[in-house]
């Protein structure tokens, strides 16, 4: 067995998180195909393999390039039965490569185009999400995303929607969508509601746009981690904040590559976030449009950002004590995954 093989074998064993990835962007080709034929939906091509690498999106110059493909999957996801079968299969993909925890996000005013409610898309993620956790065992939250580009009422709506289902499988709210242009302040209702609701919250910034972006989500927002987060070496004073105050960044190396905010993986902050004692978590963003496993994102971290696998297995631990768990469900589930960890090491 090679190098990489080996590393391959240990990383798909090792107890893993994903704390950011979109259930609109990680549907399965197969299951895309035959929604689409179901629904009576066009798609740009109808076998797997061709539509997989059609919806892998290598070709995107920026953030909002990297969007359009979203098109395709949210065209057959205005149904109860398909966002249901689609949060199963997420679960059954991600407990295949060992994840034990798992937050997936998405938007349900994007779901209502067929005349299904927000509360009624949240309530079919919820179904599917449950019975992938029986079946595998692996651990599911939701987050709810509101949108930069659309108007900050329906983003208080998105966050009212978020708190009816907190304790119902909902953990947080979320900001997503174009970044230039669309400050995460102008959605500071939306946040204060979903903070007097007690939800966490996260923040996608530093993505397609600068670190003030980071700094409005986390003191103005009261983002409790931040997605992606790759400008942060820009302002080396917010840096230390986020060091200090141990705000976790939800890495995605992958999709940074892909819309450009990172040149290649090797030029890609995450491995000085990681020196700096940065809490820094790996995560797919989206399994199809990045085509993309988290046993993939921390191989790419091994080869081409020179992390040991224990310095793996630390980051690993990072996702879950990042997890927006209670804490007595976290303390559990990480002295499980400790254990775990300490197996494998013997091994």
């Amino acid at each position: 067995m090679t190098e990489s093989g080996t590393a391959r074998d240990r990383l798909l064993r090792l107890p893993k998180t994903d704390l950011h990835v979109h259930l609109d962007g990680s549907v399965r080709p197969a299951t895309l195909i035959d929604l689409a034929l179901e629904y009576d939906r066009m798609l740009p091509a109808h076998d797997e393999r061709t539509l997989a690498d059609y919806m892998r999106v290598d070709d995107a110059q920026d953030l909002v390039d990297y969007l359009k493909r979203f098109d395709t999957t949210l065209a057959v996801m205005q149904w109860a039965p398909a966002l249901e079968r689609i949060a199963f299969e997420l679960v059954i993909d991600a407990a295949a490569e060992n994840v034990r925890y798992l937050e997936t996000r998405f938007s349900p005013v994007l779901n209502t185009r067929e005349g299904l409610t927000m509360h009624g898309a949240v309530e079919a993620v919820l179904i599917g999400l449950r019975r992938g956790e029986r079946e595998t065992g692996t651990r599911t939250g939701v987050i709810i995303c509101a949108l930069r580009h659309m108007n900050p009422d329906t983003s208080l709506a998105l966050a009212r929607v978020a708190a009816d289902f907190k304790g119902r499988g909902v953990v947080a709210f979320d900001l997503a969508g174009p970044e230039r242009g669309f400050p995460p302040s102008a959605h500071r209702d939306a946040f204060r509601f979903a903070s007097r609701a007690n939800l966490a919250i996260t923040v996608h910034a530093g993505e397609a746009f600068g670190p003030a972006s980071i700094r409005e989500a986390i003191h103005e927002c009261r983002a409790n981690r931040i997605g992606h987060g790759t400008r942060l070496l820009e302002d080396p004073e917010l840096m230390a904040y986020v060091r200090d105050f141990r705000v976790p960044i939800e890495v995605c190396l992958t999709s940074n590559v892909q819309t450009r905010v990172a040149p290649t993986f090797h030029e890609h902050p995450a491995r000085r976030f990681f020196d700096a004692g940065v809490v820094t978590t790996l995560n797919t963003d989206n399994r199809l449009m990045s085509g993309t496993t988290v046993t993939d994102e921390f191989l790419r971290a091994h080869e081409h950002l020179g992390f040991t696998l224990d310095q793996l297995a630390h980051v690993a631990l990072m996702g879950f004590e990042s997890a927006f768990l209670p804490w007595a469900e976290k303390k559990s589930l990480l002295r499980e995954v400790i254990e775990e960890m300490k197996r494998l090491d013997a091994n």
